[in-house]
């Protein structure tokens, strides 16, 4: 089994980003903007991290069922 990293991917940190940094723009706090932005690319990158490992498996099981076709 796999193991999950990070809600649904990443799904959590961006949202979690976009509010803090939207928190930042409505109270002037470009600290806290900054941080909800970081958050939104920790989201990001958990995503295409996530994407990655998909396709690599992807392309590991079918180089496997290639080398083990049977002649007909």
């Amino acid at each position: 089994m796999r193991e999950r990293t990070g809600g649904r991917h990443g799904t959590a940190d961006k949202m979690k980003g976009k509010a803090k940094e939207k928190t930042g723009k409505i109270t002037g706090d470009e600290r806290t903007r900054g941080e909800g932005r970081t958050e939104q690319m920790k989201g990001k990158a958990k995503e295409a991290l996530h994407d990655v490992k998909e396709n690599l498996a992807g392309a590991k099981d079918s180089l496997k069922g290639k080398g083990r076709r049977k002649a007909h």
